[in-house]
C-alpha cells in the first residue's frame, strides 16, 4: 500500500478515536483492500499512538478460534501492537468512560526470553518454546467502538490495531503445567461468567505465538526478548455495563483482577 494512503488512514482512525465515532469501515480510496494493506495502515496508525502512548512492548493475537474466524470472515487470526502506557498490572482500575465500547478477553500471556529469529521458515510451537520464559494470567482490553458485527470488516478492524486498548497482567510464573489442558475461569464480582482452556486457543497459546513469530517475519519483524504477547481469549468477550470487578484464575499459573468503574 502506498505510504502516502496509509498514513491518511492512520490519521482518520487516530481522528476518529478522539473524536469517540462508532467504529467504521475504512473506505476507499485510503481504505485497506488486502491484509498486507490493513498492517500498513496499523503500523502507521501505532507510530501515531506511540507519541501518547510509548514504545511497542508486545502484541496481541485475535481471532484465535474457528468459530470467531468464520464469524468475521478471515481463515487465520490477526495481530495488534501493544504499548507501553497501556499496561496495567492486576488489581488496575479501568474507566469505562475511556472507551467507546470496553470488552475484556481472558486470556494467556508470556513473556518472550530471547529474541526470535526473522526467517522465512513458519515458526512451530516446538520451535517457539525455548524462546518463552514466562507464563500469567491476563484480560485483554478491547475498544470495539460499538462496531456493527453484522457489517464487520476484519480488514479495517486489522487497520484499528486489531481494537487493542490495553492488558492487564498477573505476575508471571516461571514453571507451568501443560497448557492446552490448563483451566481458565472468570467471574464477574466473584460469580462465574465463563471458562475455558489453553487448547482453545489454537490448540495451544505457543501455536498462537508461534503463529505471530511468522507473521511478524513476513513483514520484516522480529520477537524481542521481553516482549509480552496476548495469545488469544479461552472465551467469549464480555463488555461491561456498569461498574463491577472482574477475575480470571489459570489454574496452577495464577490469577488476574481488574475494578471497572463507570
Amino acid at each position: 500500500m502506498k505510504d502516502i494512503a496509509a498514513r491518511s488512514a492512520a490519521e482518520k482512525l487516530l481522528a476518529e478515536h478522539k473524536a469517540g465515532a462508532r467504529f467504521r469501515t475504512l473506505g476507499p480510496p485510503e481504505g485497506p483492500a488486502t491484509i498486507a494493506d490493513a498492517y500498513d495502515i496499523q503500523d502507521k496508525y501505532v507510530g501515531l499512538l506511540q507519541r501518547e502512548h510509548g514504545d511497542a512492548v508486545g502484541y496481541k493475537v485475535g481471532l484465535t478460534s474457528a468459530t470467531m474466524q468464520a464469524f468475521c470472515g478471515i481463515d487465520h487470526p490477526i495481530a495488534g501492537v501493544v504499548l507501553a502506557s497501556r499496561v496495567h498490572r492486576s488489581g488496575a482500575t479501568i474507566r469505562r468512560s475511556s472507551f467507546g465500547r470496553l470488552g475484556l478477553e481472558f486470556e494467556i500471556a508470556v513473556r518472550i526470553k530471547s529474541d526470535v529469529p526473522i526467517t522465512g521458515t513458519p515458526m512451530t510451537a516446538e520451535m517457539i518454546a525455548p524462546h518463552i520464559d514466562g507464563v500469567c494470567a491476563a484480560i485483554e482490553l478491547v475498544d470495539d467502538r460499538s462496531a456493527d458485527y453484522a457489517s464487520l470488516d476484519v480488514l479495517s478492524l486489522v487497520a484499528d490495531n486489531s481494537w487493542n486498548a490495553g492488558i492487564v497482567l498477573s505476575e508471571f510464573a516461571t514453571a507451568w503445567p501443560d497448557l492446552e489442558n490448563v483451566p481458565g475461569r472468570a467471574t464477574k464480582d466473584g460469580v462465574a461468567i465463563g471458562e475455558g482452556h489453553g487448547r482453545d486457543i489454537l490448540g495451544h497459546p505457543f501455536n498462537s505465538v508461534a503463529w505471530l513469530a511468522t507473521q511478524l517475519a513476513s513483514r520484516g519483524v522480529g520477537l524481542k526478548a521481553g516482549q509480552v504477547v496476548m495469545t488469544g481469549s479461552v472465551m467469549k468477550t464480555v463488555f461491561p455495563d456498569a461498574a463491577a470487578s472482574y477475575r480470571f484464575d489459570l489454574e496452577h499459573i495464577g490469577f488476574v483482577e481488574v475494578q471497572v468503574r463507570d
